[in-house]
Formats: structure tokens, C-alpha cells, sequence
């Protein structure tokens, strides 16, 4: 039996080749998993078939967040390359970063004629805070660099793709109800949804909206022994009105993703309609809410495995993963979706 507080409870082998480098085109073509707890059935399916196994009162929460162009190439006055990717903004002017290459405080990287950036704090977590400002050393609000980075920055792509970005992913890596910029990751769940499907299963179902930022700790593996220890990152939200009205019925809730579950949970947990979700769902804390779940297959011993579990419990979550793989399913951002019902 495995132990659900061991981080090592949570690993799997992978084969490489599992691992979507590219999405499934057309979007709805990706397969589709499907598990529903009361029986123990697994169904495998595709997932323009997703409405025909939800239940009939079911609501569905989606997150609209935005992915930004947040990998940035420049380089440091004093000379070498550097790559920049936009974490979060700390506030109006200052934002938290990760750098690949060295810097100190006071450093100055270049990585346009309109763009540089003083850095301001090294922290111990490894991220950096960095000042956004023009070649003449004018401050620059987040809103401005925004429109900045659209221009010169590229898609970022998680780190086990392994390849550069590429024109194409500048829509394949955004959902199409994408709304509120500020996501370095996307909600990849909500990736499946073609126009015309979204459009369908919209117009017959109850559904709301909720904006989480995700940013590039949703990528951060569990180093600790105990997953209790692990310092869970935190991340921008907004209920809106609509969903928090969805939130508080009595209706059965399907969330669209690992973000939108966090959202929730947390909202459900401190009322809070907004600011900074912090929430690690595990099978020891597992969601109070939300019923039902649409997601990918997520990294070994990652938190959104643990958010799985807390669903399903840790041995039916590797069964699973088992299936999945022997199947032959794609894995992580851009592969194929499990419905948990």
C-alpha cells in the first residue's frame, strides 16, 4: 500500500515517447478517459464525446486566464545571454521572475530597444524580482509590458516539451475562452475545447467563469519526503459573481481543470473572491465542492497527481495512470484528458 503522505508514493514511469511534443488537431480529437468512482468503470472514449457522460444537473466552472508570451532572450549590459520567464507581478512595477544566467542585484538586461530590466532582489527560492523599464530607464506599470512582450516574447512552453516555440503555439497553447492576460502556464484541460464544442456545451449547461493566473510553480516538483512539507506556491485568482453564484447552489459542479478545483476549494474554504490561492489538495485534504474533474495525466510526484488522488485515492489514481499508459494515452500539456466522475 502506498503511503499517501510519501512523496515517492506519487512516482510513475513514463515512456519518452508519451509525451506530447504537439497538440492533437483538431482539439476534440484528443482522447478521453473515463472513470466514474461508484463503479470503478473505466470508459475510453474521445473527447468530442465529453457531454454524453456527464450527468444531467451538472455545472461547469472554466478558468479564462490569458497565457502570456512570458520567455524573454535578451542580454546583460556587462555582456552574456540570459533567458527571462515572467513568473508574476509583484505589484504595479515589480515583477517575479526566473533568470537563466547570472545576475546580481543592480544588473541590467537588455532585450529590445524598447524593453530592459533592472534586477531589484534575489530570492532564496531561486526567482528573482526584476524592475520592467524603456532604454531611458522609465518605470513600466504590468498592463505596458504586457502589450511589450506580445510583440517580443514567446510562448512558454513547459520544460519536458523540449523544443522551442513555434508560431502555431501561439494559439495551440491558449484555450478558446481565453479572456484575462496574465497566465505563464496554461489550464491544460481546457485546451481540448474546440470553438464549436465550447460553443455547444455552454449553450445546454449551467457554467461560469473564474480567472487563476497560473504561474510556472504548478511545474515545481515535491522535494520533500512528506508532501505535508512541501511549500505550496500560490497564485492570482478572481471568483466572479457568476461563478461564485454557481459555487454556492446546490447544483453538481464540474470543475475544468486542476485550476479551477484550487479556485474553488479555496474559495469554498475563506470566502475570499479574490487574491492569493495558496491551496494544496491531497488525499488527506481532499476537495469539499467540487464533484466531478476533467483533467490531463500531470509530471510524477507533482501536486496536481496529489490533487488527482485527492479525488480518487492514491491506489486508484496509479491504476489509472496504468491504464492510461498501456493504452498508449498522450501525456502532459498538450495530451489526452481524464473525466473523473
Amino acid at each position: 500500500m502506498n503511503d499517501p503522505l510519501e512523496t515517492g508514493s506519487y512516482h510513475y514511469e513514463l515512456p519518452q515517447e508519451l509525451i506530447a511534443t504537439h497538440p492533437c488537431i483538431p482539439r476534440e480529437h484528443a482522447r478521453l478517459l473515463v472513470y466514474e468512482r461508484s463503479t470503478g468503470r473505466i470508459t475510453h472514449s474521445r473527447f468530442d464525446a465529453l457531454e454524453t457522460f456527464l450527468p444531467p444537473e451538472v455545472g461547469l466552472i472554466f478558468n479564462d486566464t490569458k497565457v502570456i508570451k512570458a520567455r524573454l532572450f535578451g542580454t546583460k549590459a556587462s555582456g552574456g545571454a540570459i533567458e527571462l520567464l515572467i513568473n508574476r507581478p509583484m505589484d504595479a512595477y515589480l515583477t517575479n521572475v526566473y533568470i537563466k544566467g547570472r545576475v546580481r542585484v543592480g544588473s541590467r538586461l537588455i532585450f529590445s530597444g524598447e524593453l530592459h530590466a533592472e534586477v531589484t532582489r534575489l530570492l532564496d527560492d531561486g526567482s528573482r524580482e526584476v524592475r520592467f523599464v524603456t532604454c531611458k530607464a522609465e518605470p513600466l506599470r504590468f498592463e505596458a509590458l504586457l502589450g511589450i512582450i506580445e510583440r517580443i516574447g514567446h510562448i512558454p512552453l513547459p520544460p519536458y516539451i523540449q523544443r522551442a516555440d513555434e508560431a502555431p503555439d501561439a494559439v495551440d497553447y491558449q484555450s478558446v475562452f481565453a479572456k484575462h492576460e496574465g497566465a505563464v502556464a496554461a489550464p491544460t484541460a481546457s485546451l481540448h475545447f474546440g470553438d464549436r464544442q465550447f460553443e455547444a456545451i455552454t449553450a445546454r449547461r449551467a457554467h461560469a467563469f473564474l480567472t487563476l493566473h497560473v504561474g510556472s510553480g504548478t511545474f515545481k516538483p515535491v522535494t520533500c519526503k512528506r508532501i505535508t512539507d512541501h511549500p505550496m506556491h500560490s497564485e492570482h485568482f478572481c471568483i466572479s459573481p457568476q461563478a461564485q453564484a454557481l459555487i454556492d447552489s446546490s447544483r453538481p459542479l464540474l470543475a475544468i481543470g486542476t485550476t479551477a478545483t484550487r479556485s474553488i476549494e479555496y474559495y469554498v474554504r475563506t470566502q475570499a473572491t479574490s487574491g492569493e490561492a495558496n491551496l494544496f489538495l491531497h488525499p488527506l485534504n481532499p476537495p469539499q465542492r467540487v464533484n466531478h474533474l476533467l483533467t490531463n495525466f500531470h509530471l510524477p510526484e507533482s501536486t496536481l497527481m496529489m490533487l488527482v488522488a485527492s479525488f480518487v485515492g492514491i491506489e486508484a489514481m496509479h491504476a489509472l495512470y496504468a491504464e492510461a499508459i498501456a493504452e498508449r494515452y498522450r501525456f502532459y500539456s498538450y495530451g489526452d484528458a481524464m473525466l473523473i466522475l
